[in-house]
């Protein structure tokens, strides 16, 4: 008997099986850009809507729905893990995630209390079972979490960083607290992704969001260890997306750290990586988030120019990185068709 969900476009090509067309999703699929999310945030803070599962089910289930792609992707935000583990976490007006009482030495990192009791975190895994229940029985439901590395930064530098000169200066410097730290966040987040997994997510995606400020010399000592634990402590649940974005220098040492699809920011030739890569590999992306602001005849040509890179079996089409507040809504609609007419031929 047929299992729409494990038969459906998106997991097929996740295992590299040939698919009828491209599977896609898209990164901050419900977003500022979408009137229906704009309609629902209008009414409550960010922290609120990510805390309440009937309203982050909406989104969530909405976004999928209007765009028409083949995977919804919870609606959740990377932070809230730290406030169990001990932080003060603050979404300010006009900053962004300030962390107030972030770690400052060496030896502040004891401080940092594993997340033992996953219940705290219940309005995650409340809102990955709405929405399994609510969403077509054919569409995989993604969750996600930061990587360790991304985690660390933010509890270091307060906040988003230009420099990371307080994560360089612990990393490079106490060896010992730089491990404590990092193994701290990988078995908390093994937990906190096997937790979605078993409340019903299909697959998650792991965000190495600040790794690209990393040589690669300094990627392969401080951080490829760590991600490589935290994916090869999820992978027997479910598939993995390792997304690593900024710094296509890191593409082999981040293929290295595992996940069954590699996903892959609009700086690097997705030819190139699906060539290193091999058939047996999955990879998701690669479309600059930017194009979406040209006219629809250039953005076809750039979906094309996608495709054709990553044409065969277990190509997952995807952006580069989340879609941007100010896109038109029409033109994240567009690409959506355009992937489906454009890959079906």
């Amino acid at each position: 008997m047929s299992n729409p969900l494990a038969d459906c476009l998106f997991l097929k090509a996740a295992r590299c099986e040939p698919t009828p067309r491209v599977p896609m999703w898209i990164m901050r699929q419900a977003g500022r850009y979408l009137r229906e999310y704009r309609d629902v945030r209008s009414r409550v803070s960010f922290i609120e809507l990510c805390k309440s599962p009937d309203l982050a089910t909406e989104v969530t289930v909405t976004a999928q729905r209007v765009l028409g792609v083949d995977a919804a992707i919870l609606f959740a935000d990377l932070l809230p893990i730290l406030e169990p583990m001990g932080f003060e976490l603050e979404y300010a007006a006009g900053e962004g995630p300030v962390i107030h009482n972030p770690l400052r030495t060496a030896a502040d990192v004891d401080r940092v209390r594993p997340l033992d009791d996953l219940s705290t975190l219940h309005f995650v895994f409340d809102t990955v079972r709405q929405c399994r229940a609510a969403l077509p029985a054919d569409i995989p439901l993604l969750g996600f979490a930061g990587a360790p590395f991304t985690l660390a930064s933010y509890v270091l530098e307060g906040g988003s960083s230009r420099n990371y000169i307080r994560t360089k200066t612990l990393m490079h410097t106490d060896s010992g607290a730089w491990r404590t730290l990092m193994d701290r966040f990988v078995d908390s987040l093994i937990g906190y992704l096997r937790a979605q997994i078993e409340a019903g997510c299909q697959a998650v995606q792991v965000f190495d969001s600040w790794a690209g400020c990393l040589s690669p010399a300094d990627y392969a000592t401080f951080v490829q260890p760590y991600t490589r634990r935290l994916i090869a402590g999820v992978t027997d649940l479910a598939p993995v997306i390792n997304f690593v974005t900024g710094n296509p220098a890191l593409l082999p040492l981040q293929a290295q750290a595992g996940g069954q699809v590699l996903g892959v920011d609009w700086r690097a030739d997705l030819a190139d990586v699906r060539r290193s890569l091999g058939p047996s590999r999955a990879v998701q992306g690669n479309l600059d988030p930017v194009i979406l602001f040209a006219d629809q005849a250039t953005i076809r040509e750039h979906v094309r120019q996608v495709l054709d890179a990553g044409r065969g079996p277990g190509h997952i089409f995807n952006l580069g990185h989340g879609v941007l507040p100010e896109t038109p809504e029409a033109n994240v609609k567009a690409i959506v068709e355009m992937v489906r007419e454009l890959s079906s031929r």
